[in-house]
């Protein structure tokens, strides 16, 4: 009996283990690894962390994902365009504003 009940939850937790989740998670930690580093020219380490969340939401996962090949290599001009580009977003200027970080312009 008390192996059954065992078994519940032990069932829920392989349920909730989504690999496509897993990798989205992945591949926008090392985007964040890239992002940070072009954002950290214009801010301090605080708002420069803040602003590649905003900026990471603001991306859509194709973004996230083209943003992630640039990791190991310093960002170049086409990678901080892109950033600059989503920043410049609604959704990433009012989270801007949200966190009292300077607007892209």
């Amino acid at each position: 009996m008390i192996f059954r009940f065992a078994l519940i939850p032990a069932a829920m937790l392989v349920a909730a283990c989504d690999p496509q989740a897993l990798a989205d998670k992945t591949t926008r930690n090392i985007a964040h690894g890239v992002v940070m580093p072009v954002v950290s020219r214009d801010l301090p380490a605080a708002p420069a962390g803040q602003a590649t969340e905003c900026i990471l939401n603001a991306a859509s996962m194709p973004e996230i994902r083209a943003l992630a090949r640039d990791t190991g290599v310093e960002a170049g001009s086409l990678t901080r365009e892109n950033v600059r580009n989503i920043a410049l977003r609604p959704a990433a200027q009012s989270c801007f504003a949200a966190h009292n970080i300077p607007q892209v312009r």
